[in-house]
């Protein structure tokens, strides 16, 4: 009887992380950039500020500029000297007298407070205007100040940020037309197995027996796509070694990053492991992670190879939560983990496992949790269904009413 292969012992999620984190080396080549066109891009400098936002002391109420001392009671009534609309400068203003002033105009000389109008009455003697102020101001009130936002010299974002649309603003409001960004990454998408099948070659009532679409190419597209990579899709490889060796060796030579699904369980038949083991190194983990237990990481000459499990939702998962943090990383970003909440489970989890369990789970109108009713690999109607996971440690049963883990979904795939 042969003697089966040792046991693969399991890895925790965060010492496979750790693992794969290792071996990322950030991209290097930057590029410039429109900013309207950076969107989702990292930064690959500092941005600094060349002046202050605001530039200077601007009103950030419509009503009028004083001088505290000249209010020293409710109702006291001064001229209109001067009107300033945003966008011009006023004059210094002379004692004794207000400055009609609008939401983002300059402070004038002179001026220390706004009154906003509401707290004011206008009152025409002898073709003059005049308001009776009817508060006694606190000096500084509805000012704000040159640089409150953003000092001159500041570094306002930094190298590794990941921009979106408040970044482009900020980046925007301090004059910059253009960003320095890093390269996007380039990844090569892979899909073997001669059960896949693609969409829209054979009708459902045609699949011959064992056949299954290729779900997994369309999601794992989709993701990389929002991840920022450009994405070569190389299709189904014909399940052969000579035609995986060709794609993966025309792949390296042109990418950062090979990704597959499928193929990498401990003893599996497959072309997979050969053709990258013939053209680098790759090892083989099994983590203590539910759905995805099987994961393998390596390099194909230059590039990086990750290899998925073939279960969908394994899959989906499993690159939410490695993939995700790597690709980030290859991008510069330092902070790559996601924030979790603490929500309440309003469902019952039983049965304890050995491995660290990502539930899928849907928020309720009460603010709790729903669990979909089959956490199956296999069922990706739970990755639809469901707004995020729950992360439940080893030997963690949950009973209703418990505050868990939540990862959402809308953080994990922006």
């Amino acid at each position: 009887m042969p003697t089966p292969p040792p046991r693969v012992p399991l890895l925790s999620l965060a010492e496979a992380l750790a693992q794969l984190l290792a071996t990322v080396l950030p991209l290097s080549v930057v590029e410039e950039l429109a900013t309207l066109d950076a969107d989702g891009r990292v930064l690959g400098a500092d941005v600094v500020s060349a002046l202050h936002v605001p530039p200077q002391d601007n009103s950030s109420m419509d009503g009028y500029a004083v001088r505290v001392l000249d209010v020293t009671a409710p109702g006291v009534e001064m001229p209109v000297s001067q009107r300033i609309p945003a966008g011009s400068s006023g004059e210094p203003l002379q004692p004794q007298t207000v400055a009609r002033i609008f939401t983002g105009a300059p402070i004038p000389a002179g001026a220390d407070a706004v009154v906003m109008q509401e707290e004011c009455v206008a009152v025409a003697e002898g073709g003059t205007a005049r308001v009776q102020v009817n508060v006694v101001p606190k000096p500084g009130q509805w000012i704000r100040r040159a640089g409150e936002d953003v000092a001159s010299g500041a570094v306002v974002l930094a190298r590794g940020q990941r921009l979106g649309p408040a970044e482009l603003g900020l980046a925007a409001s301090i004059g910059m037309a253009s960003l320095t960004v890093l390269r996007r990454p380039r990844v090569a998408l892979f899909s073997t197995g001669d059960e896949l099948v693609m969409p829209g070659t054979v009708a459902p009532e045609d699949m011959r027996p064992g056949a299954i679409y290729n779900s997994n190419r369309f999601f794992l597209s989709s993701l990389l796509r929002r991840m920022g990579c450009v994405v070569t899709d190389f299709g189904i490889v014909p399940d052969r070694l000579d035609a995986t060796v060709n794609a993966m060796r025309e792949a390296s030579a042109a990418h950062d990053v090979i990704l597959t699904s499928g193929g990498v369980s401990v003893g599996e038949e497959d072309h997979i492991k050969p053709a990258v083991l013939a053209l680098g190194s790759l090892d083989l983990l099994q983590i203590a992670m539910k759905p995805g237990k099987p994961f393998a990481h390596g390099k194909v000459g230059s590039a990086h190879f990750i290899g998925l499990p073939g279960n969908p939702v394994s899959s989906f998962v499993t690159f939410l939560l490695l993939v995700r943090p790597f690709l980030l990383r290859l991008q510069g970003v330092t902070d790559v983990a996601p924030v979790a909440a603490s929500l309440r489970a309003d469902f019952d989890w039983l049965r304890a496992d050995k491995r660290q369990e990502f539930l899928r789970v849907r928020r309720n109108a009460q603010g709790g949790l729903d669990l979909f009713p089959n956490q199956s690999s296999g069922v990706l109607t739970s990755a639809v269904w469901g707004d995020g996971l729950v992360d439940n440690a080893i030997g963690q049963t949950i009973q209703k009413g418990d505050a868990v883990r939540f990862l959402s979904f809308a953080e994990l795939l922006a």
